[in-house]
């Protein structure tokens, strides 16, 4: 007898399918919802359904919780083993307090259960070089890229652990708004970089399912393909609005482009590409030591 999961039936999540796309479809499969849930694969009904969430409990996550969300962390995948990534919690008040004036748009930094910050870390193993007699030489650009991915995968599988129980999860990239001073604040060495922070806990409210482009504008096909891009976003942009109207007070950059009564997706996304963020990213890296090249 195979040990192998067993292949989920892909028409059991039709439903799910069409919250996260925000399309409208609803499930058509005959089964009774108790018989669904139990027939789903548990990962996959957790990954269709996770909603963000931002507002958390009193209630502590325990030590012991923690340590194997954590363990979960870890078995990400790493670019050949290196482990080019460490994990900070901050747990001292006095920390979060320093941390919250650089972070003004996550309010729950300052009491939310978990705080972490995810780093690429290339010092550990430079010293772990140096300290077996050679040159460290991959402080560059792609040295840099395979520290991010190994933090990000990491992070992703902290978040999937975590909200398959029943914790609620943020990933906070405004810790880079400010990341030189972010990284002082946490003592970082060069050769590290922080490039997201994550907040946990129980949720404090169910959270809301966040709609994202259809599959068939992100898949492509053999080659990179934009045919129909257009008129596919503005379908997206239609069906998103209907369920997250932005409100005026909610727009972006309004002092230089005034306010929409449509404010679609598309919209928000030009009006915040339009202004360069984080100039101080590339000067930080080098104060890290990294060389972009």
């Amino acid at each position: 007898m195979s040990d192998r999961p067993e292949r989920p039936d892909a028409t059991r999540y039709t439903s799910q399918i069409a919250a996260r796309y925000g399309n409208g479809v609803t499930d058509t499969h005959a089964a009774s919802r108790d018989e669904e849930t139990a027939t789903r694969n548990a990962t996959i009904d957790s990954l269709l359904s996770r909603r963000s969430c931002r507002r958390y409990t009193d209630e502590p996550v325990s030590d012991a919780l923690f340590g194997l969300l954590v363990a979960c962390a870890q078995s990400a995948p790493t670019k050949s083993n290196l482990q080019q990534y460490s994990i900070i919690h901050i747990k001292d008040p006095a920390q979060r307090a320093a941390l919250a004036p650089l972070c003004p748009k996550t309010p729950q930094l300052a009491g939310c259960p978990v705080l972490l910050i995810f780093c690429a870390d290339l010092a550990r193993n430079q010293r772990l070089t140096e300290s077996r007699g050679y040159s460290f030489a991959n402080a560059h650009m792609d040295g840099l890229i395979n520290g991010v991915i190994d933090a990000a995968m990491a992070m992703q599988c902290f978040i999937t652990a975590a909200e398959s129980i029943g914790l609620g999860c943020a990933a906070i990239s405004e810790i880079r708004d400010d990341i030189a001073a972010i990284s002082d604040i946490l003592g970082l060495p060069e050769g590290v970089m922080p490039i997201a922070g994550l907040t946990a806990g129980w949720p404090a409210d169910p959270g809301y399912i966040n709609q994202r482009l259809p599959a068939e504008i992100v898949l492509h096909r053999d080659r990179y393909d934009m045919a129909g891009e257009a008129d596919k976003i503005a379908d997206y942009d239609r069906r998103r609005h209907a369920i997250f109207a932005t409100p005026p007070a909610r727009q972006l950059h309004t002092d230089r482009y005034g306010t929409c009564d449509y404010y679609p997706w598309s919209e928000n996304l030009a009006r915040q590409m339009s202004i360069r963020e984080r100039d101080n990213l590339a000067g930080f890296l080098r104060r890290q030591g990294f060389a972009l090249d």
